[in-house]
């Protein structure tokens, strides 16, 4: 045996126990005629004690262990002189009486310290090492704590795992695919699955009335904080429900959850809010609510006052900040650089500032009066020592900008809090996007979202204003996961093809397996899926889901531990029957 325990587990009551453990060499250090060896695992940290004066031999071998060495150490345990409060095993150190280095280490490229010197690039690089680290390897048992118990939440309730196919035919709406040649089918391609849509519908169909599986995705998207080219969804499906049933059974998963995890009993129903709701007053379809500061539209108000910047726009909106007296006008002037940057894109900032002693001071003064400027504030409910900060503009573009400002000033006010948590359900989507571009509509979420059933007739008249019986939850400002009631009847989905500008050929070719199934009995179903990498993401309190995925890609899609994606050789091509012809771009 190479180890009788772990580095994790002896404490004071092992004093005098004889025991053997292995790991890693954290640290080394002299102190006189003793060497100290902190030894680690990934269960903890215990301090080995090596003293010349007993056997010099021993202490000398010690002193050649570099950090990362691999060891077994035998020695009694005794109780540590000088304890150390800040680990378990504190107490108590293992006094060494037999040393074998199992595996020499060259000195690693950083740190493997919570607090380490590298940086990312370098720690993507050597993953294998960053892994060592405690905190990314507590974000990765947490993963498997909240995958484990979702498992467990939805065998009781009954929900069946089913795995699906990964190599599946291309549906072409939405993301990009990532695609694989098939060497047995000459000139034809595979696509790696973007959900398991199609497939859970057909369990639907099979009787599988309630199945669920933490599925590997795979989206062919740009890359950012909270999205990576392959991704993990807890995917789930249910027969014989409607909305309410749905909100209901992965609300109550949320709950579990978090008291599982967090020790957070949330004994309350988590608000609903309509999309409408959310852009008007947010301007995000996942709004942050663990503050207020909702938008209030003034273009009415503050208009004929002969200020072109809001005469002449289309949208004109602002936020009030609560408690910012001591605000500064150099802080506004930096608020205005962050609204003007390219990625946020509004061309300016107006502020007005609600002093103490009840006046008003603005950036446009000279074209409002005191009581214009008050008129304003009272739209806000602002008191004394708040600030109003607005935009003008295009209307979408404006809010988009106007969420951004909301969010920075929660950030700078302390508002976002990430161990206080904000749950919300927003509901009633738009069942269709238009695209001027291509001038046609496109599925808000995919071609088989069921509208409410009250719109039906504006399928025929106004789809735009279709809603979707589509959901998704929000657990501060981050969208954990979404679904809808699917379409289950086949005259309507074939109207929603037409909708989608597919022709009667187009949606056979694509899906017409599923339209065949449903002609022998296809029940109501409906479904959601949780992004697993987003909510370990969100109890770890991580701002990028990269620390909770064990092999991360960076922002270019590439595994620079890897090196992939990489040339293939030249007979691989040739099996697959394919030409490489890289364009210029």
């Amino acid at each position: 045996m190479y180890r009788t325990h772990t580095c994790g587990d002896l404490r004071l009551t092992d004093a005098g126990q004889t025991v053997s453990l292995s790991g890693w060499v954290h640290k080394a250090r002299k102190m006189g005629g003793m060497t100290f060896v902190d030894i680690r695992d990934r269960y903890g940290v215990t301090q080995l004690v090596f003293n010349n004066e007993t056997d010099a031999e021993l202490c000398e071998l010690a002193n050649k262990l570099g950090r990362e060495f691999v060891i077994q150490v035998t020695g009694v345990v005794a109780e540590r002189s000088n304890k150390n409060n800040n680990i378990p095993t504190g107490e108590i150190e293992i006094l060494a009486n037999e040393l074998v280095i199992l595996n020499e280490a060259q000195t690693p490229p950083f740190t493997i310290e919570d607090n380490t010197d590298g940086g990312d690039d370098i720690r993507m690089k050597y993953r294998y090492l960053d892994l060592r680290r405690n905190n990314v390897r507590a974000n990765l048992m947490l993963r498997h704590q909240i995958a484990f118990e979702t498992r467990r939440y939805l065998d009781q309730m009954g929900f069946i795992e089913v795995e699906t196919p990964i190599l599946i035919g291309s549906t072409p709406e939405g993301a990009r695919d990532f695609v694989v040649p098939s060497r047995m089918n000459a000139g034809e391609f595979y696509a790696l699955p973007q959900s398991p849509q199609l497939f859970k519908q057909l369990l639907m169909v099979s009787g599988f009335d309630r199945y669920f599986q933490i599925a590997k995705c795979f989206r062919d998207e740009d890359l950012r904080a909270d999205r990576q080219p392959e991704f993990t969804q807890i995917d789930c499906e249910m027969s014989f429900v409607k909305q309410e049933d749905v909100l209901n059974t992965f609300e109550g998963m949320m709950k579990h959850l978090f008291k599982f995890v967090k020790d957070i009993d949330m004994n309350e129903s988590f608000p609903r809010m309509t999309w409408q709701d959310a852009m008007k007053y947010y301007g995000s379809d996942k709004p942050d609510i663990r503050f207020d500061m909702k938008f209030v539209e003034l273009k009415e108000a503050v208009s004929g006052h002969d200020f072109v910047v809001f005469d002449d726009a289309a949208y004109v909106g602002g936020v009030c900040a609560t408690a910012c007296a001591s605000y500064t006008r150099k802080q506004i002037d930096e608020l205005t650089d962050f609204v003007k940057r390219p990625q946020i894109g509004a061309k300016g900032l107006v502020f007005i500032r609600c002093e103490m002693d009840g006046t008003f001071k603005s950036s446009i003064d000279k074209f409002y009066s005191q009581d214009d400027l008050k008129s304003i504030a009272s739209m806000f409910d602002a008191k004394a020592g708040d600030l109003i900060l607005i935009l003008a503009g295009p209307k979408t573009k404006t809010q988009k900008a106007l969420c951004e400002l909301r969010l920075e000033m929660g950030s700078r006010l302390g508002f976002r809090d990430k161990n206080v948590y904000a749950p919300l359900w927003v509901i009633d989507f738009p069942l269709f996007e238009w695209d001027e571009e291509t001038q046609r509509y496109y599925a808000t979420h995919h071609p088989f979202t069921s509208p409410n059933l009250d719109d039906i007739p504006l399928l025929d008249t106004d789809p735009g204003q279709v809603r979707a019986t589509a959901y998704d939850m929000v657990i501060n400002g981050v969208e954990l996961g979404g679904g809808s009631i699917r379409i289950h009847d086949s005259a309507l989905q074939n109207r929603m093809f037409e909708l989608l500008g597919f022709t009667p050929e187009k949606a056979q070719a694509q899906f017409g397996f599923l339209m065949s199934a449903f002609k022998y009995g296809a029940p109501p179903h409906g479904g959601l899926a949780f992004g697993l990498d987003r909510l370990v993401s969100l109890f770890a309190g991580l701002d990028s889901i990269r620390d909770c995925i064990a092999f991360p890609k960076n922002n270019s899609g590439r595994d620079v531990m890897i090196d992939a994606p990489s040339v293939i050789d030249q007979s691989q091509l040739d099996e697959l029957n394919l030409v490489i012809d890289i364009k210029e771009k």
